[in-house]
């Protein structure tokens, strides 16, 4: 590595002092070598920051450790930085223990801009940040929230800024990830993630009790910040798949799936009896209907994953990939539903049925969400808009499934469930249901039944829903 002297005068300076050192010592900007890169570096970068030796604090530092630019900034970012086009990255200032404004870098000209960066791909890397670790075309959307779900957990958000619901989410007290995708380099995030003591030490960084996969996910969820057109790996879609074969994938079923849902899908395997919730009833289910990627995810990830119980086990590391697709095949192929899946697909209920008052245990919102009104306009717009995401558009899956399009409770899910799926065309129930209720459920669904968690939904999302929904019984 070139040495580069370290110099610290003092932290706040004019943004055009930058200019006045460059013009003062003579260095020709219109060609600009690495010698003159060099010297931009070491007479005027280093007042701030540190270009070679091990991580260290921050309270020691007056901006970041930079040993390591070539290997954690993307390079397209970096040139518009130095020229003075992005937008500061601490929301708070690095040191904001001595200022909470942020300092506006000094800003340079492109050609200036492309000779520090190639210096910094040159001579400034990390040989710690392997390459290609993780492989973004193999990564799912299912991984994507299981990230999210991590760096609100592990408090990664108690720092950090990203973006939800259209507005900053998170503390503004280090560096914001709006727009990591287009900032920082994936491998980096990696390595930085796996012991962030190693870059800042003693800086409120910690190490997360993470498993390997899990820094895969958040890894992933980071690094995709500000990705509007990410294409996400659809493995339903692979050639395993297109190869898939039912009648070997019911071999597979009875390897790994009857000990729990019975060797013909009834829910009545040896290990049934003492399980609560039961297993599903496969066939009284039309597993034929359901999407690829909610049954793909189900077995992968197992039930937890997609809001359903956590006795129903993760196969995805267990299974080859052909066996894997053959037991989706074979559920398609096998259960399509009885009695159950029939009347689902018949017309909607008398809206005055006596008695279709539903027994429930599902406790009641927190005050704060009971006493809500719907804050969205019932509009037909915002009805419709509901409507696509009851029949389609809700994750993990669309709310018809369970509830069935006619929202009676006689989805292609309904017959395998215990308790059945309410059924949204009974008006004495509905009636006696607040908004902030409704809204409430669809968030964070409901312990004990098969009303999973809709929590990738927006707030203006599920008021939408629950004008589409109250549609049913009126």
């Amino acid at each position: 590595m070139i040495s580069i002297r370290s110099k610290y005068p003092q932290l706040l300076f004019l943004q055009s002092f930058l200019f006045s050192i460059i013009l003062l010592s003579g260095v020709n900007v219109w060609a600009f070598d690495e010698n003159a890169t060099k010297e931009l570096l070491e007479n005027q970068c280093t007042s701030c920051h540190k270009f070679e030796g091990n991580g260290e604090s921050r309270f020691n530092l007056k901006a970041p450790d930079l040993m390591w630019g070539g290997s954690k900034f993307k390079r397209d970012w970096l040139v518009a930085w130095l020229q003075g086009n992005e937008n500061p990255v601490y929301g708070k200032g690095y040191r904001w223990d001595l200022s909470q404004t942020p300092i506006q870098h000094p800003s340079i000209t492109e050609e200036q801009a492309n000779g520090v960066v190639d210096y910094f791909e040159k001579y400034l890397k990390d040989s710690t940040v392997k390459p290609n670790t993780i492989d973004y075309s193999k990564f799912s959307e299912i991984e994507y929230s299981f990230g999210a779900k991590i760096f609100r957990d592990f408090s990664c958000m108690g720092c950090h800024q990203v973006i939800e619901d259209g507005k900053p989410t998170g503390g503004p007290q280090s560096a914001d990830f709006f727009d990591a995708n287009k900032r920082l380099n994936p491998d980096w995030i990696y390595r930085f993630n796996s012991n962030p003591p190693d870059f800042v030490p003693h800086s409120g960084e910690y190490v997360a009790d993470v498993s390997g996969l899990g820094l895969r996910y958040v890894t992933g969820y980071i690094a995709l910040q500000g990705a509007q057109d990410f294409k996400f790996f659809e493995p339903w879609k692979t050639r395993y798949f297109a190869n898939a074969d039912a009648a070997k994938g019911a071999n597979v079923y009875k390897e790994y799936c009857s000990q729990c849902h019975g060797a013909k899908g009834k829910g009545d395997g040896p290990a049934a009896s003492g399980l609560n919730p039961k297993p599903a009833v496969h066939a009284n289910m039309a597993l034929s209907d359901f999407p690829d990627d909610y049954l793909y995810n189900v077995v992968y990830y197992g039930g937890k994953s997609v809001g359903k119980s956590s006795l129903m086990p993760d196969f995805g590391l267990t299974l080859p990939p052909q066996d894997f697709a053959n037991v989706i095949a074979h559920l398609k192929a096998t259960f399509k539903g009885g009695e159950e899946a029939s009347i689902s697909s018949g017309g909607m209920q008398s809206k005055k049925v006596v008695g279709c008052t539903q027994k429930r245990s599902t406790k009641k919102a927190p005050a704060a969400y009971l006493n809500r009104k719907n804050r969205v306009p019932a509009t037909e717009e915002n009805i419709q808009a509901g409507k696509k995401l009851y029949l389609k558009g809700a994750k993990p899956v669309a709310c018809q499934m369970c509830h069935g399009k006619k929202g009676n409770g006689k989805g292609a899910a309904a017959g395998g469930m215990s308790p059945r799926p309410r059924d949204f065309t009974c008006s004495p129930m509905m009636n006696n249901l607040p908004d902030g209720q409704l809204f409430w459920i669809i968030k964070n669904g409901s312990s004990g039944t098969g009303m999973m968690a809709f929590r990738k939904l927006t707030d203006d999302q599920i008021w939408q829903l629950v004008h589409y929904i109250r549609k049913f019984s009126q």
